[in-house]
């Protein structure tokens, strides 16, 4: 069955390629000039996808975007413009544009666009509701964050377990934070345990708590996580990481909802709702024998999925907006903006790191780069410093992952201040002297800066 497009320009010329390139593809096409035309074909039909300019004559785009998304909440719709911007970007894709086209328009970048939107797509029936939670610091409007806000609002409403899967660094934390405070527990306890932080040695006494003389060195009561959640919320992060033996005694804990501490004879009953959250694939862990296959069930009543960054690329625009202004606050800096092919690169990256790695860019961005635009190539230069960075941490050698790092930021702050290293010394907030030593220990010769 043939896909139905409409498109909505003031210039004829633009609506007539567009046509053209798009029957070529064997899509049924409508074109209109004005918004009230095609608001009103709307009303009695739902095309596949919309092509909507961002000024139609006098008209706004992105209020036309708002009357369409009011009649089809879920309709693909790309925007046009010949002078786009990062502003105009964000604020489309806050409003539910699923891409941006440029003018002059080139044709691969227009089929590939709608294929792409055209897949993501789905039926109006089938997409999952846009839920406006109460609490909420997850940003985004990609089909796999509605999702999973729609599943943080489904399990806010009950008392039921959750566990979070999801790659390091896509928010796992954000949303266990964001089911407690939609939850009814709000008011109680939030205790959280990041079970590969703590030695195996000790994470059932951070659990669990112990008795004064429990065993040397205990020289006093220790309350254990699960006593200070009672009534409240327990989030269990990097659970997998777990022993074994403790594993046991959290799932004796679960179907029971009482435990002795280290030490103890006295039986704590608790009431707490626990959130587990993981990074690896637990049904290999399981395989492998180093998680237990009942813990996973008793824990696994509400899975939530996170969606790696580079499957919710049409978030990145709202994220790089938010993160930039952060960190230009939090750094008492100057304002900065990013330019349409800076924001195109970030986009296109695979982000490995996730939404850790864009958050660390864009500060890194908002530092580095002396201009109040940043551009293409400031991009490119902080991809491949943390590509280093990563490549040294694969091997496990964090001391040259930091003077690398350390060696570059000296660097672009010497070059900022065209060599001055008393001024130079004064941005980095060390003295002279210091600054000095640190030149000779990473080998940085300033004359070859200036020649550079």
């Amino acid at each position: 069955m043939q896909k139905l497009i409409y498109i909505l320009d003031d210039e004829k010329e633009i609506r007539k390629s567009l046509r053209a390139i798009l029957e070529d593809e064997n899509y049924l096409v409508e074109d209109f000039s004005n918004g009230k035309t095609l608001i009103k074909a709307l009303t009695k039909d739902r095309p596949s996808l919309i092509l909507l300019d961002v000024w139609v004559g006098k008209e706004d785009g992105l209020t036309i975007l708002d009357e369409c998304k009011k009649i089809y909440p879920t309709i693909p719709i790309v925007m046009i413009s010949g002078h786009g911007t990062i502003e105009l970007a964000v604020s489309a894709t806050k409003k539910g544009a699923n891409d941006f086209l440029e003018k002059p328009l080139s044709i691969e970048k227009v089929i590939q666009t709608i294929e792409t939107a055209l897949q993501k797509s789905t039926d109006s029936e089938s997409e999952t509701p846009n839920i406006k939670l109460e609490y909420d610091e997850i940003l985004g409007v990609s089909p796999g964050i509605r999702k999973v806000k729609f599943a943080i609002y489904q399990a806010a409403q009950t008392n039921a377990r959750v566990f979070i899967f999801g790659d390091n660094g896509t928010g796992k934390e954000l949303v266990a934070r964001a089911i407690f405070q939609n939850s009814k527990r709000r008011d109680l306890p939030y205790i959280e345990i990041n079970c590969a932080a703590i030695p195996e040695d000790l994470i059932e006494s951070e659990l669990f708590g112990y008795e004064k003389g429990a065993f040397t060195g205990a020289t006093d009561r220790k309350i254990g996580k699960f006593e200070q959640a009672h009534n409240g919320t327990l989030f269990l992060d990097e659970i997998c990481d777990m022993s074994l033996a403790t594993q046991a005694k959290v799932l004796r804990v679960l179907q029971e909802q009482r435990f002795e501490r280290i030490g103890g004879n006295e039986t704590i009953q608790v009431d707490v709702r626990v959130i587990a959250a993981t990074n690896i694939n637990v049904e290999d862990a399981i395989k492998e024998g180093k998680f237990r296959e009942d813990l996973y069930y008793r824990l696994n009543v509400i899975p939530i999925e996170l969606p790696p960054l580079r499957e919710r690329k049409q978030d990145i625009p709202i994220l790089v907006e938010h993160y930039l202004k952060k960190s230009i606050k939090d750094n008492d800096l100057t304002p900065k903006t990013i330019d349409r092919e800076a924001l195109d690169l970030l986009v296109q990256h695979f982000w490995p790191g996730n939404i850790r790695e864009l958050r660390n860019i864009l500060e890194r961005l908002s530092i580095m780069v002396p201009n109040d635009t940043i551009r293409q190539k400031d991009v490119k230069d902080s991809l491949l410093g943390f590509k280093k960075a990563n490549e040294m941490a694969e091997r496990g050698d964090l001391k040259h992952a930091k003077d690398e790092f350390e060696r570059q930021y000296i660097i672009k702050t010497l070059q900022n201040f065209d060599g001055n290293v008393s001024r130079a010394s004064k941005a980095l907030g060390i003295e002279r002297t210091h600054l000095y030593r640190k030149l000779k220990s990473l080998n940085i010769q300033v004359d070859q800066l200036v020649e550079n």
